[in-house]
């Protein structure tokens, strides 16, 4: 990728229609080619317009392979988008444990964002989620 573009510049459409890509990859569960994307250059940690990481996408899709993927290739599993809101969360709304799972062991702290995965399982009384946090 080239440098960084100029504070405030328009960015390319070619980058906006790739990023797009590579969030819907993320979004649908193609692991294999996002992780080449990622592999070839792209930012592990790139988010969209709403804060929304790859691995956040990833995670509230249920897709804990692409998760793992990205994990493996040092995403932040503690990085909130713009509402404070965590892929560890997201994953505990969505009822996604494989992703939960993955998650936690790759490193996700339950007690951060608002609400955090430990509130949000609360929330729904998913006992066996505020147990493998520690929290039960």
């Amino acid at each position: 990728m080239s440098e960084a573009p100029e504070p405030g510049a328009t960015p390319d459409a070619d980058v906006v229609e790739l990023a797009t890509k590579l969030f819907e990859l993320a979004r649908t569960g193609d692991a294999d080619r996002l992780a080449a994307y990622v592999d070839a250059g792209v930012p592990v940690n790139l988010t969209n317009d709403h804060g929304h990481t790859l691995v956040m996408l990833a995670a509230y899709h249920g897709h804990a392979d692409v998760v793992r993927a990205l994990l493996e290739r040092g995403a932040d599993p503690n990085r909130p988008n713009d509402r404070g809101q965590t892929p560890l969360a997201g994953a505990v709304f969505k009822g996604e444990d494989e992703v939960v799972r993955v998650l936690f062991e790759g490193g996700a702290d339950p007690g951060t964002g608002s609400p955090s995965a430990t509130d949000t399982a609360r929330m729904f009384g998913k006992t066996q989620l505020l147990e493998l946090f520690g929290a039960g």
